[in-house]
């Protein structure tokens, strides 16, 4: 799957979801850092590429109807998260990844399960 990192997850995040066999890019390779959240899910959109973020702005389906991407994936950390933790959300991420597809969906990934979040027809 063509994803791009958000620029709040690092060059762990790029490795576990390249090694996974994702094609991955970053909001720091392609200097978005900084970016308006509108721009960067419309870059996205430009590149069919799904977000993975930890920006919780991300996961209100009202703002960024998950219809219109090729999907968002949110990772919800606890406060004062670990290395590991968020290690863990990302193999979580990896194996709904490898179950369905995330295109058009929004996936709240948390530990031990993902909430999917998928518009009904005619929304």
């Amino acid at each position: 799957m063509r994803l791009k990192l958000d620029e709040n997850l690092g060059e762990r995040g790029r490795a576990v979801l390249s090694d996974a066999g994702h094609d991955v890019a970053t909001v720091r390779d392609q200097m978005l850092e900084g970016a308006l959240d509108a721009d960067l899910i419309e870059a996205c959109c430009d590149e069919g590429r799904a977000l993975v973020t930890l920006d919780l702005d991300f996961a209100n389906p009202l703002r960024f109807r998950p219809s219109r991407y090729a999907g968002i994936a949110v990772l919800r950390l606890p406060r004062r998260a670990s290395e590991e933790e968020l290690q863990q959300l990302l193999l979580i991420l990896v194996a709904g990844l490898d179950r369905e597809k995330l295109d058009g969906k929004l996936w709240i990934v948390e530990a031990g399960r993902i909430r999917v979040f998928e518009e009904e027809e005619g929304s």
